[in-house]
């Protein structure tokens, strides 16, 4: 089996499916056998969109399958409430053995979660259990923005509790932070301040790509 790795957020829309495009794509080009899952999608339509999250991830790293997020719900909210609002449970045993088979013949297969470590898959599950279950290392996606140290550092001090570990932290920068947000440009190196032992990668850098490659190389 090749090597599995976890992408969270510290929320949800801090641009997950963009670093995973970015990175699966280059992985790709570098001439690996990779696979791009979205474990979970709310918000969906009834049929696959080409925009939606998995979809792009699939497209990014020219697999075959999947083409969309392996769970798809139509609800726009947690993964729990609208597998109980359709009906449709999420089995998390068998999302995880969908995983694994899939990562047997890639060499590195990119999971993408929904939302934070904390949004729940289940009313009992989340991407918490997710990692232990894969015992997958978790990159984390953070926005440039005003509050991300606090959300961030709450990250990384569930994935210590866990006993997991986080390769680094991708800070990406938000298209849409006003102007007057000063942390913006700042929040790497602060959290670089408060957590040294943490790689800090920003994607205003023209190297952040091939940077964070090195960490699941």
């Amino acid at each position: 089996m090749g090597r599995i790795v976890l992408l969270s957020g510290t929320d949800t829309g801090v641009g997950k499916t963009w670093v995973g495009c970015a990175l699966g794509g280059a992985l790709y080009g570098s001439g690996l056998e990779v696979r791009a899952v979205k474990l979970v999608e709310t918000g969906t339509p009834e049929e696959p969109s080409p925009t939606e999250d998995g979809a792009l991830l699939a497209r990014a790293t020219r697999q075959a399958a999947p083409l969309h997020a392996l769970r798809r719900y139509r609800t726009p909210v947690a993964a729990a409430e609208a597998a109980e609002l359709e009906g449709r449970p999420f089995d998390l045993t068998d999302t995880i053995t969908e995983v694994q088979a899939m990562a047997e013949s890639a060499d590195i297969t990119f999971v993408e979660g929904a939302g934070g470590l904390y949004a729940p898959l289940t009313w009992r599950r989340n991407m918490l259990d997710v990692a232990r279950r894969l015992g997958a290392p978790t990159i984390v996606v953070a926005a440039d923005r005003l509050g991300t140290l606090n959300h961030t550092l709450l990250t990384l001090a569930v994935l210590d509790l866990a006993g997991l570990t986080c390769p680094g932290v991708v800070m990406n920068a938000m298209p849409d932070v006003s102007g007057d947000d000063h942390s913006r440009g700042r929040n790497a190196d602060a959290l670089r301040r408060v957590r040294p032992d943490i790689p800090v990668v920003e994607t205003t850098s023209p190297k952040w790509v091939e940077e964070v490659m090195g960490w699941v190389g």
